[in-house]
């Protein structure tokens, strides 16, 4: 008998351990409770089982249970008071019942009747508390080969393990609330964030553009030169509106002017003006860009393609803010802000002597990178649905795009960024037949895209279509060589360059080198050598 109290004491005692264990495991709270039933069922057979809390003020459900099936266990709803459950989570007190069968306040609703009747023979209940409060219940059943066991001992059992789960449930649900106001601290300051720098007109709620507008809010009231850099169709124009706009100079004129569409003659009239008979066909005098910017702000675009000859006469404007009209003496003074914008590598230019050093030091007081439209794609969504939007709005139409055919769209490269999306959208809506753009509706699904056909010098518009399969898994080869070029061709006849390929495996899978390499068909380590071979540096987001 010694020897038998002593081996039961010794089972509790392993038990509680490894539902402490339990209880400090994660963070997942059903996992939890799921775990802590299990392991008294496992050490000291105690099932079924089941773990209920409180939902609201005035009902209790279950949370966990072992030995129930899933409709018993949405069965498992009390109100405050009602059944063994309810009186224990009123009186919060432990209630057992030798014989379920004789109860007639048994209400058998976590377990069906026959069952109930025909299996189960008691009862056991304990209070889960915090402090004073109670906040669930603890319940087991005991089939009739454990009716001689004591009942003393399964309270004293439970009421332990419920004393252990109360206090983790408290703390679960502490760290719960603690998450939930610091993400509606977090959705508050974003909402201010938003607010703050946010642009009319212009879309973007992804870090990069939000970096973008940060940049433009601190530098739009000041009088500094501004340079705008980013590849083409980037909007560097809507954001050297958004500039003047939030200038002290929003008042007054905002003259663009494209320095990449006119030859050096005519730019110079342009920009400066000329007199009456300064040259054929100028039969009256004429204000150039400067003087009708005057207090205002003049943007000029492309300013990376205007000539060594030009950017000299330029420069004097910029730095004095004086000029002549072409045919003209008089000197003109203008307070002009400009802001300019380019596509090229200054940089380089100014290091094979195509740019000057001394204009480029001058334009670039400040400078804002315009990221591509890959480098953003969470902004993808925004942009298709303000362009499906304003399609719909101009033609009469109510067209929608479904998930799979906005994944395709985010997953495209976009070399031409915005000004390509927009084209896109717009080609796709017309061409649609149905009020659904799914993904067989995106023209790279059919080979249609128009970028992958006009820019072949450049590699094409590298997007993988979905209607092509891949390529198989690489053949074997030793482990120190690269793979061949051929095998990581994701586009039949060879329309990407080898190195293309490999960038836009990576951009799309998240420049993750593993799924990259599934996506290719590959093992990770011959993906390394491919990277390693054409130069290419691994990002990190």
């Amino acid at each position: 008998m010694k020897d038998r109290l002593i081996s039961n004491n010794y089972l509790e005692l392993i038990a509680m351990y490894e539902v402490s264990k339990v209880l400090s495991s994660s963070l997942n709270l059903d996992r939890i409770l799921n775990d802590v039933l299990k392991t008294m069922d496992g050490h000291l057979h105690m099932s079924p089982s089941m773990i209920l809390l409180r939902m609201d003020d005035s009902h209790v459900g279950v949370m966990a249970a072992t030995g129930l099936s899933t409709a018993e266990i949405e069965r498992g709803r009390y109100r405050l008071g009602e059944g063994m459950i309810g009186k224990i989570m009123r009186v919060g007190v432990p209630v057992v019942i030798p014989d379920v069968s004789q109860e007639p306040a048994f209400l058998h609703r976590a377990l069906s009747v026959d069952a109930s009747q025909q299996q189960l023979h008691a009862f056991v209940g304990v209070p889960i508390k915090v402090g004073y409060d109670c906040i669930g219940v603890l319940a087991i059943y005991r089939t009739p080969q454990h009716k001689g066991m004591s009942f003393r001992t399964d309270v004293r059992m439970l009421q332990m393990i419920a004393n252990l789960v109360g206090q983790t449930v408290s703390l679960h649900q502490g760290i719960t609330m603690e998450r939930n106001r610091l993400l509606l601290e977090k959705h508050r300051l974003q909402k201010e964030l938003n607010k703050r720098y946010s642009i009319d007109n212009v879309i973007g709620s992804s870090k990069a553009m939000q970096a973008v507008f940060a940049d433009v809010h601190q530098a739009a009231p000041s009088k500094a030169t501004v340079l705008l850099r980013g590849e083409s169709g980037t909007g560097k124009e809507v954001i050297a509106r958004a500039i003047h706009q939030l200038s002290p100079r929003h008042d007054k004129p905002f003259i663009k002017l494209n320095c990449a569409a006119l030859p050096e003659s005519l730019l110079e009239s342009e920009l400066f003006g000329h007199e009456r008979g300064s040259f054929t066909g100028a039969t009256q005098e004429r204000k150039g860009r400067f003087e009708l910017a005057d207090g205002g702000t003049l943007f000029l675009d492309e300013i990376g393609e205007i000539s060594p000859a030009f950017q000299a006469k330029l420069l004097r404007v910029l730095q004095e803010h004086e000029f002549e009209r072409v045919g003209g003496t008089q000197t003109r003074h203008v307070n002009v802000r400009i802001i300019t914008a380019t596509n090229r590598n200054l940089e380089e230019a100014v290091s094979n002597g195509e740019f000057r050093a001394d204009l480029y030091y001058r334009i670039n007081v400040v400078s804002i990178m315009l990221p591509p439209l890959r480098e953003r794609r969470e902004d993808i969504p925004a942009l298709v649905d303000y362009f499906l939007n304003r399609f719909n709005t101009e033609n009469q139409r109510q067209l929608t795009i479904n998930s799979d055919a906005m994944q395709t769209l985010q997953a495209c490269f976009w070399p031409g960024n915005v000004r390509e999306m927009e084209n896109c959208i717009e080609r796709t809506c017309i061409m649609l037949r149905s009020d659904v753009i799914r993904q067989i509706d995106v023209p790279c699904q059919r080979n249609q895209c128009l970028s992958m056909t006009l820019r072949p010098a450049a590699g094409g518009h590298p997007i993988v279509t979905l209607s092509v399969p891949m390529q198989p898994p690489f053949s074997p080869s030793p482990e120190s060589q690269p793979p061949m070029l051929d095998d990581l061709a994701l586009e039949p006849s060879g329309v990407l360059s080898e190195r293309d390929r490999l960038i836009h495996a990576m951009d799309r899978c998240g420049w993750v080198q593993a799924k990259a390499a599934r996506l290719l068909g590959t093992t990770t380590r011959k993906l390394g050598y491919a990277l390693q071979k054409y130069g290419i540096e691994v990002k990190r987001l």
